[in-house]
């Protein structure tokens, strides 16, 4: 038995779950979310739990048992408090500026390079328009788009210039020796 799979997933307060045949939707505070499932597994919801059980035994049902359950639990915690990646720009003259419901970096190219607005995503930029996150009920979406961001400008093992996670350790190589 799946130790991800048999917990169940409780509901909080101020959140509406619906579960149907073949997927579940939910609404909270933070925006309204849905999801499908495959028919190896059985969800249902009792009272303010929702319980994963697999149909069978088999290879496929064991693997989409715990699965199932960890993306029903991200769906719920997303529509009630959210997800969030913080990030941060290093380098002389790198900045992020929100514009437009999208940012706007300027990150070392010859010009700047928006990137645009999403659906159930939103933009905070901070501190002296170095630091910024990455906020919405989707967790997929968050790291998504985090990466497509983070993809802009990389950092570079030299001088750890580009933009990184704020909890990233960029493993810095030394530079060239003079030789003689």
């Amino acid at each position: 038995m799946s130790r991800i799979g048999k917990m169940p997933v409780v509901v909080p307060a101020g959140v509406e779950v619906k579960v149907h045949a073949d997927y579940v939707e939910a609404k909270g505070p933070k925006g309204d979310d849905s999801m499908d499932f495959l028919p190896l597994v059985k969800v249902e919801q009792v009272g303010n739990e929702i319980i994963v059980t697999r149909n069978s035994d088999d290879r496929d049902a064991r693997a989409t048992h715990g699965l199932t359950r960890a993306l029903i639990n991200n769906l719920v915690n997303g529509v009630a408090t959210g997800y969030s990646r913080d990030m941060e720009v290093i380098g002389t003259g790198y900045t992020v500026i929100a514009k437009h419901g999208g940012l706007l970096l300027n990150v070392g190219f010859s010009h700047p390079v928006y990137i645009g607005a999403v659906d159930g995503i939103t933009y905070d930029v901070q501190k002296g328009n170095t630091l910024f996150t990455v906020k919405g009920y989707n967790k997929y979406m968050v790291g998504q788009v985090s990466a497509k961001i983070r993809s802009v400008r990389p950092p570079e093992p030299f001088k750890g210039k580009g933009i990184r996670y704020k909890d990233e350790y960029v493993r810095r190589k030394a530079g060239k020796t003079v030789g003689k």
